[in-house]
């Protein structure tokens, strides 16, 4: 069962990562798995794919994951080594928080699948799975949550396409990096609204990348060359951080 759920991985990745489109928009993923080489396969295409992905391989690692980072979207495994996930999935739910949850599982009966859905599981996705079916059920578990979120953001003389990565400013397209787009994309979400250097950071880069202050400037200059065209500017706040403001 193990090498079969992890071929199906490994031979899909290798016949979509030369994709240019995102099926996602950016976003950051907690991945809460104790199989290591499906870990590696599931996290390598998400970054492919331009997503920051961090890695907990047991409860005790994704409880502090959540307690220091905020997430659009987790996905967990029931048997983990120092427990089953499911007591994640309560302890998450208890807490109020309402970031969605997709359950990875071996087990197949339908009791074992709706008691985790009883719990306050958003779906699951049952192994041996590919990574297509795991995209799709990402994407539908975040339209519900949402409320099928806009295609394209057209503000102050921007046409944003998040999922398709493309940027236009006053009618040229502009090319993006991955981690601009991401950048972009938490701005025009919410103009107006101060974001920390530190809150850029952790929504920008996973756990484990060791990033500067510096790091994030030097994205903020390179949005704000793209953005020169537009009525959009982005605001230095002394000590507070960046906003996203309309010019005109």
């Amino acid at each position: 069962m193990r090498s079969s759920y992890l071929t199906v991985i490994h031979i899909n990745l290798t016949l979509t990562c030369h994709k240019k489109e995102l099926a996602l928009d950016p976003m950051k993923f907690l991945l809460i798995e104790d199989n290591i080489d499906l870990a590696n396969a599931i996290t390598s295409r998400m970054r492919q794919d331009g997503h920051v992905i961090d890695h907990a391989r047991d409860l005790e690692d994704g409880m502090a994951f959540v307690a220091t980072s905020e997430y659009d979207l987790i996905l967990l495994d029931i048997m983990l080594p120092d427990g089953d996930g499911r007591s994640f999935l309560q302890r998450h739910r208890a807490s109020d928080l309402d970031t969605p949850v997709i359950i990875l599982t071996a087990r197949s009966q339908v009791s074992d699948r709706i008691g985790t859905l009883d719990l306050g599981a958003d779906d699951y996705v049952t192994k041996p799975f590919d990574h297509a079916e795991l995209e799709a059920r990402c994407r539908a578990v975040l339209r519900r949550r949402t409320g099928n979120a806009r295609t394209k953001i057209e503000i102050g003389g921007i046409v944003f396409d998040p999922v398709a990565g493309h940027l236009t400013v006053g009618k040229k397209a502009v090319t993006m990096r991955n981690r601009e787009l991401r950048l972009l994309e938490l701005f025009l979400n919410a103009p107006g609204q101060i974001f920390s250097k530190h809150k850029l950071a952790d929504r920008l880069f996973s756990y484990e990348e060791d990033v500067s202050e510096n790091a994030i400037e030097v994205y903020i200059g390179r949005l704000r060359k793209l953005l020169r065209a537009s009525d959009m500017k982005i605001t230095t706040l002394r000590g507070l951080g960046y906003r996203l403001d309309h010019d005109k």
